[in-house]
């Protein structure tokens, strides 16, 4: 959904900007402010772009199995492609995979290649190609979660075979992983399939590809690169017009910054905010969802109240109840929880953002009714770590990033690693598996008993899933753009730009 922005701004980049003091102001006066600037009226303004420039960050490689997150991944995405790439609703759609088949007896899938692509300079792309990107994929920082089950991976002809080390039948969503011809790693720009490849001639920028197997119409016949030596520099260039695209989280914690009139187009992401429960019942039914994310993610989210986000087929909507604070109170009675005895608990949140911060706040105020009295208790990072893994919180404000196959194992089973309120129960460890043994046409109702169980159980109570953003100048495009949460340029045969 395309909205017009007046400012987007970043926690860090206000401080910068104001001389403001994040960690004592009013978190009422904080988002307020944010707010305003996002209410303020603009005149369409007709823009007409002299040209499309991207930033870049000097002396980082593009390698997108190594790149650094922000501009060099935004640039990956009109470079590289992978196996399946993940539409807005995360469903995988093939793309230099032609088809595949699972045998589920040895957990084995074997994906055949499309025929006839090439790289960028013209050479084929080959299954080991495929297999030596996915093997230093296995090792790197960004991708060896998803591939952790892969227990052997190797090229058979014009295939590539993955074996697992248990049933998965979706695991081809987690196969968006971009590959590039092997030999070119060490490149700064390495040799890929994507629409654009990188030309190093009047000091670089992007070309149109000759060679793109898609052979579909593009906006632009060359993209420049403009040279940052950082973030900061990085939002400076989209602030000053020398770059006319970034690709961010508008309520990141971390250095970056955006101001300035543009448009944004959000993409739903897989990056639950959920609460984590240390104690026997979750009070679900007082989590004002929607507000937490008009206010504290500024509309950039997906309420949810299951693990899986709103904006995937498999989410079950008929199962929400709408909120409510006589519901929630009557939930509380039901529950012997308005005897005018107190009891305290404590949420726990990483102090480093502020969104995240006043969020909890929020939760906490909402919470506290009858009996129940809940505080918030924010703490540095890596305090807040080790309160999670030592389980001392009652309740906690996490934030986890899904495999787009929804996999939930890391949350819920006993012996996962991120499983902080140890829950453990087999009946919804058989739910687990059933989830992912399920085919396609199976997977919804699956989806469907699990949040069932959740319910019941209530081991986390999410809160709603993160939506990243792409920034234009206003006025910029004509046409609504697509992104994905791993693509800002999905579906760019389609966008019509206002070029002079």
């Amino acid at each position: 959904m395309k909205k017009r922005i007046f400012a987007a701004l970043l926690a860090l980049c206000l401080t910068a900007l104001t001389g403001c003091n994040w960690s004592t102001a009013d978190p009422e006066d904080i988002f307020g402010t944010l707010t305003d600037y996002y209410n303020v009226e603009q005149k369409k303004q007709d823009v007409k772009l002299t040209s499309f420039a991207l930033p870049y960050l000097k002396g980082e490689t593009a390698d997108p199995i190594t790149c650094p997150d922000g501009a060099m991944q935004t640039l990956g995405a009109l470079l590289y492609e992978g196996l399946f790439a993940l539409d807005g609703s995360f469903d995988p759609q093939p793309a230099l995979a032609e088809s595949y088949t699972y045998d589920a007896g040895r957990y084995t899938y074997t994906i055949t290649l499309r025929s006839g692509v090439t790289f960028s300079d013209g050479s084929a792309v080959t299954a080991r190609d495929v297999v030596n990107s996915l093997r230093r994929a296995q090792s790197s920082a960004r991708y060896s979660g998803r591939l952790a089950e892969v227990s052997d991976l190797w090229a058979s002809g014009g295939a590539v075979r993955i074996t697992l080390t248990g049933d998965n039948r979706s695991f081809v969503s987690r196969l968006d992983i971009p590959i590039v011809k092997s030999g070119t790693e060490s490149s700064t720009f390495p040799t890929g399939t994507g629409p654009y490849a990188y030309s190093g001639e009047g000091g670089g920028h992007l070309a149109k590809n000759a060679s793109w197997w898609q052979g579909k119409s593009l906006p632009l016949e060359r993209i420049e690169l403009t040279a940052c030596k950082d973030t900061d520099s990085v939002s400076y260039a989209f602030y000053a017009r020398e770059v006319q695209l970034l690709f961010c989280d508008l309520t990141g914690a971390d250095d970056s910054s955006v101001y300035g009139s543009g448009d944004y187009t959000d993409a739903a992401t897989t990056i639950m905010q959920y609460l984590c429960l240390n104690t026997r019942r979750a009070v679900t039914l007082g989590v004002d969802r929607a507000s937490c994310v008009s206010a504290y993610l500024l509309g950039h989210g997906l309420a949810a109240q299951f693990p899986v986000s709103p904006a995937s087929g498999l989410y079950p909507k008929d199962l929400e109840t709408a909120y409510s604070q006589d519901g929630y109170a009557s939930a509380l009675e039901a529950a012997g929880l308005n005897t005018g005895k107190t009891r305290s608990l404590t949420l726990l949140v990483n102090q480093e953002s502020s969104f995240r911060v006043s969020t909890a706040q929020t939760i906490a105020a909402g919470l506290s009714r009858y009996d129940l009295q809940v505080t918030v208790r924010s703490l540095p990072y890596d305090e807040y770590v080790q309160a999670l893994e030592q389980g001392d919180f009652d309740l906690c404000l996490c934030q986890v990033k899904l495999t787009a196959d929804w996999d939930l194992r890391l949350l819920l089973q006993s012996y996962a690693a991120m499983n902080y309120g140890g829950f453990a129960d087999p009946e919804t460890d058989a739910l687990l598996a059933a989830l992912c043994a399920a085919e396609a046409g199976e997977r919804s109702a699956a989806m469907t008993a699990l949040c069932e169980k959740l319910l019941d159980q209530a081991p986390m109570v999410p809160v709603c899933f993160k939506s990243y953003s792409v920034l234009l100048p206003a006025g910029a495009a004509s046409s609504p753009i697509t992104p994905t949460a791993s693509n800002p340029f999905y579906g760019i045969s389609d966008w019509k730009l206002n070029m002079k």
